[in-house]
């Protein structure tokens, strides 16, 4: 099948491929990625609050993603703004903080209805995109080169032939099958992109239907595998590997580029997280002996570690103090070194630098 980049690849092949994908050296590949998602699995299952782990680590995959498409914030930034309320909050930041909710509002829907549906990535880019635009129905969508201008990939076209390739991914995800779920992962990824069923936003809703992915079929517990950055330490690769999935049907290079994805990063987050635990109980520690004993309590340190930056209306929320207690409490812990306080509009902020010097690693 010879293919144009000019023209719709309507011609797109379904799944599974005809291809032998799993090779031997995809499969000796694969094991080293499942055992290393195990263990990141397996650890996060020892953190008692695991919604930290969400916060966390769920906004530096926002904010990495969100880079991969040219839209860009910092880390302080983002934390702040992710805990303030204000409304002087950059574009930029904005969406960034949309994908977070994205991601967090599919697997949450994952979670009472456990389908990948096209309904379910429509939610997604819609929370991404804040708007309700759906399939693609109108014709013209290429991709081109950044530099030269010059058009690499038009994606099928019709909205009628798009709900067909998407049914067949669906019917592929959901399929009772042998074949090793990150092998499936690799392919659902390119499949999605070279679907390109929107206008905007695919890049950043085929990153997250793989997180959900992984987490439907249950080789992670929370959305917290963080293979954006992996993506834009390798951004050549990723583009070239797909590129050429398309053109060559090269499907052994792009599986492996994905498995080594999904190891390394699974062995970097499992540090992040190790470090963040161990951060924690130094902080804890810290606390029972400096603090006043009727300040210090274990769910206030968990708190300080849910995000960088806290305040002190998420200590009334939790239930830990009422309100000027909280604000107490809060300049209590900045007397002892432990936060730094920060105005923001009219909120006081506090920042953890610890786990803030952590997470910007």
């Amino acid at each position: 099948m010879t293919f144009d980049p000019v023209t719709p690849y309507n011609n797109l092949p379904p799944l599974p491929p005809k291809a032998q994908v799993e090779t031997s050296a995809v499969l000796k590949k694969a094991i080293g990625a499942a055992r290393a998602l195990a263990e990141l699995k397996g650890l996060g299952q020892t953190i008692p609050n695991q919604a930290m782990l969400v916060d966390s680590l769920v906004l530096q995959e926002a904010k990495d993603s969100s880079a991969i498409e040219s839209i860009f914030t910092t880390n302080d930034v983002l934390f702040r703004s992710f805990a303030a309320k204000t409304s002087h909050i950059d574009a930029a930041t904005k969406e960034v903080l949309r994908y977070r909710e994205a991601l967090w509002e599919g697997f949450r829907t994952l979670k009472v209805r456990p389908v990948l549906s096209t309904n379910l990535l429509v939610d997604i880019v819609q929370k991404i995109k804040e708007n309700s635009a759906g399939i693609r129905n109108v014709p013209g969508t290429a991709i081109a080169n950044g530099t030269t201008g010059e058009i690499i990939y038009t994606p099928p076209d019709g909205e009628e032939v798009l709900h067909d390739k998407l049914a067949n991914l669906e019917q592929f995800m959901h399929a009772d099958d042998a074949m090793e779920p990150l092998v499936k992962l690799a392919l659902i990824h390119y499949q999605f992109e070279a679907i390109h069923p929107f206008t905007d936003g695919n890049g950043r809703t085929g990153r997250v239907l793989g997180i959900l992915f992984l987490t439907y079929k249950g080789l992670l517990d929370l959305p917290v595998l963080y293979l954006s950055r992996y993506i834009i330490e390798h951004k050549h690769d990723y583009y070239v590997l797909l590129r050429n999935v398309t053109e060559k049907g090269a499907w052994e290079p792009w599986i492996l580029y994905m498995l080594d994805a999904v190891e390394q990063m699974s062995i970097m987050t499992r540090g992040r997280i190790v470090a963040i635990r161990a951060l924690m109980g130094q902080t804890m520690e810290r606390a029972k002996k400096e603090l006043p004993t009727r300040v210090y309590s274990k769910e206030l340190i968990e708190l300080l570690f849910r995000q960088p930056y806290t305040k002190s209306r998420f200590l009334v929320e939790a239930g830990i103090a009422e309100r000027k207690t909280a604000s107490a409490y809060l300049q209590e812990l900045e007397h002892i070194g432990v936060l730094r306080a920060q105005k923001m509009g009219t909120e006081v902020l506090y920042l953890n630098t610890g786990l803030y010097d952590l997470l910007s690693q």
